[in-house]
């Protein structure tokens, strides 16, 4: 059983986590570890129960500790901290690399202790204490990567415990190994965040008119809002990531290089079925539902509705769901048209509550379906 919980680093991940066990998990104490003032902001928020001044106190008596800092500090703790874990605890780290943070565990841990990686693929544009939310994990996937000589098993032996506080916070956990994590993020994640960088910075100096309004900007609507809302991202989150994962968002960036070039030459050469294939290809990716799910991650039942455009109409949907005592695990606006109205998807936990959501949107005269 886990009682006591150390969380190393209270900011927007680690505070999270704290407010979500402190909700769900009451009966576990956390200590936290931080600079003072965020400590005091953590204490307040009531995501922590003790403040520890150094790390090596904080881990004293753990039966879990969390490392929820920047790759650099993760790496560094661990080789703090390792002699000073209890015998048979358990510590996980929350970064978006993994090779190197089990490469260092495996370097410099004990063998009394056991090490399992962690990836909550959850954030918000702003960082910090103040952000924190205990819903923040709620249906998201949460990665965890085992060293590369741990047998599966003991995900349901001696690691069990952390699998039930994952879970505990709302997310799906999901095993990879180190390197297929980072190459799959350094592609849904990493990327995107570079292109994001990159897109607003192009559309910034589209316009080069001496006025002062910037037109381009102006005139970018919500698809662009949409694809850019990353770029408000602080470099500080991305500074470790981008040098801790750097050979796969190469290899990321490369294989993005050649696509574009693709669309580049057909659109050159005037190739229109080309381009229509191509779009044509991305359409069935990106609304593909996954059939069949790998590891601990369950797909969810999707349910498509069409809803006006007018203020309160998410409460109003939500509301008829939740007469219906159905239990909303995702919700996304996919297309929106100013004035008229848009498409939402809701996603549920079982094909029975997704057919059930259906009737009741139904009955309140909405246009609702399953893909």
């Amino acid at each position: 059983m886990i009682e006591r919980i150390s969380i190393l680093g209270t900011g927007l991940i680690g505070g999270s986590l704290g407010l979500a066990w402190k909700e769900r998990r009451p009966n576990c104490t956390i200590v936290g570890h931080d600079r003072p003032e965020v400590l005091e902001m953590a204490e307040a928020r009531g995501a922590i129960d003790e403040k520890a001044a150094d790390p090596v106190t904080a881990v004293e008596d753990a039966d879990l500790v969390i490392l929820a800092t920047p790759l650099a500090s993760v790496l560094k703790l661990l080789d703090a901290i390792g002699d000073h874990v209890p015998e048979g605890a358990i510590i996980s780290d929350v970064g978006s690399v993994k090779s190197p943070v089990l490469d260092q565990a495996a370097d410099v841990l004990p063998d009394h202790v056991h090490f399992l990686g962690g990836h909550p693929m959850a954030g918000a544009e702003q960082a910090g204490i103040e952000h924190a939310d205990p819903l923040l994990f709620e249906n998201a996937v949460y990665v965890l990567c085992l060293p590369d000589e741990q047998d599966e098993d003991v995900l349901e032996g001696p690691l069990a415990p952390l699998i039930d506080l994952v879970e505990a916070t709302g997310s799906r956990p999901l095993l990879l190994t180190p390197d297929r994590h980072d190459r799959l993020v350094a592609a849904v994640s990493h990327l995107p965040q570079l292109l994001a960088v990159a897109l607003v910075n192009t559309v910034a100096q589209a316009d080069d008119a001496d006025d002062a309004a910037n037109l381009a900007l102006e005139l970018a609507g919500g698809g662009f809002r949409d694809m850019t809302r990353i770029a408000s991202s602080p470099f500080d989150m991305w500074r470790d990531i981008l040098v801790g994962n750097e050979g796969r968002i190469h290899d990321a960036l490369s294989d993005f290089r050649r696509t574009l070039r693709a669309l580049r030459n057909r659109l050159i050469e005037g190739d229109l079925d080309g381009l229509e294939e191509a779009f044509s290809d991305a359409q069935a990716s990106r609304d593909a539902v996954p059939g069949d799910s790998k590891g601990f991650l369950h797909a969810l039942a999707d349910v498509y509705v069409r809803a006006p455009d007018k203020p309160g109409i998410i409460h109003e949907l939500t509301g008829h769901l939740v007469e219906a005592d159905l239990n909303i695990k995702d919700i996304e606006l996919q297309k929106i048209r100013e004035g008229t109205g848009g498409t939402f998807r809701l996603a549920f936990a079982t094909a029975a509550d997704a057919d059930a959501a259906v009737d009741a949107l139904d009955a309140a005269d909405y246009e609702a379906w399953r893909p």
